[in-house]
């Protein structure tokens, strides 16, 4: 699901103007974080964001389908990514809109993070 370089880079070109970014490897596609967590990824040359349960209807509505994975035992949905519409896509407007939305939803719903307790350190 390793997307074409030039849908990679005609991706994060029209995600610039919502502000600095970072990728990085995402299975077998591209994760894009804002930093502080991931909104977005690119399997194959198609644009996820993340969804919430109020959202998701959005996306649906517009003919948009969750990511999905084929396994041996079938298709498995990830219904916590959504496709973005090409009109969106291509209309820098809304997809600084729909971007912004996903980065709040992503950030509202990560799970805090787990710390691992420290041993105790001893005087010698």
């Amino acid at each position: 699901m390793t997307p074409s370089a030039e849908y990679k880079e005609s991706v994060l070109e029209r995600l610039e103007a919502i502000g600095s970014l970072k990728i990085g490897r995402f299975f077998g596609g591209i994760g894009i974080s804002n930093g502080f967590v991931q909104f977005a990824m690119i399997m194959g040359n198609s644009l996820y964001f993340v969804v919430d349960d109020d959202t998701r209807q959005k996306y649906a509505q517009t003919g948009m389908q969750p990511f999905s994975y084929q396994t041996k035992k079938g298709r498995v949905q990830v219904r916590r990514y959504f496709e973005l519409p090409e009109e969106v896509l291509t209309d820098p407007i809304q997809l600084q809109e729909w971007a912004r939305e996903a980065m709040c939803i992503a950030d509202s719903t990560q799970k805090p993070k787990r710390f691992v307790k420290s041993e105790k350190l001893f005087k010698l």
